[in-house]
């Protein structure tokens, strides 16, 4: 009778694969309060409280994208 080695369920191929979706999922999701962020934007929570709450439609998303890549001006 052989060795059979059993794999922790933490270690279970698909929810790994899952994890590193959701991880990478996540991650493009906040894209425009990262870049927002990252170009220290004076209205950077704005932009993090739309993605967050109309993120999930494509036009919510997109409009936090460009308003996060605009360029500010100052008066």
């Amino acid at each position: 009778m052989g060795f059979l080695i059993k794999i922790s369920p933490f270690l279970d191929p698909m929810r790994l694969l899952f994890a590193v979706l959701l991880t990478l999922l996540s991650l493009f999701y906040f894209l425009p309060f990262a870049i927002a962020f990252n170009k220290k934007r004076a209205n950077s929570g704005a932009i993090f409280a739309l993605n967050l709450f109309l993120g999930w439609s494509l036009v919510g998303w997109v409009i936090a994208l460009v308003w996060a890549m605009k360029e500010e001006k100052v008066l």
